[in-house]
């Protein structure tokens, strides 16, 4: 998942980033009000991480923006040591999911990361299933029943993704930004077949236990979706 960290503490934005990318997100940084508002409008994210005390910009302006047009659905965690009860509730009224006061914990807020991502997408448990697959985001691993299959992190970022968004088609270019990255910019990358390869093997795959049932549908034109009926599996 793409993330936007707001921060201004080059230090604690390294750490954070490192953190992240461990945990498997994708992460640009943003030192200013200015520079944030410039990738806000140019990039879509899942998680906006921001500090409130930027040189330039109050950050509940910058919540405030961030709620309009392109990020509008992104999940926004506030990290902040204005730890204020008026500064919670003003942040938590413009529209964060989170308000994490500094210092904190990283493990902390990769876990509350996690839920606010459950709760958006109504997931109550750390697996999605769909017939009889199950995909289980604690180990990172998919199973057919008991049978495990071998995917790669992409590939598991690419089911992951689509099975978040259940029925909705995606471009290519959102799996681009939400799975590799804003940095696959060049526009060489999105025009090749960069994304259908990864789906091609996720469906080769998935088709090796359940050859009968094609999952990912590509929508001509548009991109790809999980079948709309891929409810998941009766426990």
């Amino acid at each position: 998942m793409n993330v936007l960290i707001i921060e201004d503490d080059r230090a604690l934005a390294r750490e954070l980033g490192l953190f992240l990318y461990d945990e498997h997100y994708h992460c640009d940084f943003a030192r200013t009000g200015r520079e944030a508002s410039e990738k806000l409008f140019v990039n879509e994210y899942d998680f906006v991480l921001l500090d409130l005390s930027l040189p330039d910009q109050d950050g509940l302006e910058l919540l405030a923006q961030a709620r309009q047009e392109r990020n509008k659905d992104a999940s926004i965690i506030i990290l902040s040591a204005r730890g204020s009860v008026d500064d919670r509730i003003s942040g938590l009224n413009l529209g964060a999911d989170d308000y994490l006061p500094k210092p904190y914990s990283l493990l902390e807020l990769g876990s509350r990361m996690q839920a606010v991502t459950r709760r958006k997408h109504g997931v109550v448990q750390d697996k999605l299933s769909f017939g009889s697959f199950v995909l289980n985001l604690s180990d990172r691993s998919l199973r057919h029943g008991d049978t495990p299959l071998v995917v790669t992190r992409k590939e598991f970022d690419l089911l992951h993704y689509l099975l978040l968004h259940r029925g909705k088609v995606l471009t290519r270019l959102q799996l681009s930004e939400h799975i590799w990255g804003s940095t696959m910019t060049d526009s060489a990358d999105h025009d090749s077949n960069y994304i259908d390869v990864h789906v091609k093997n996720v469906r080769k795959k998935l088709a090796q236990l359940d050859p009968g049932t094609e999952w990912i549908e590509t929508v001509r034109g548009i991109g790809y979706r999980l079948r709309p009926d891929a409810e998941p599996a009766a426990a």
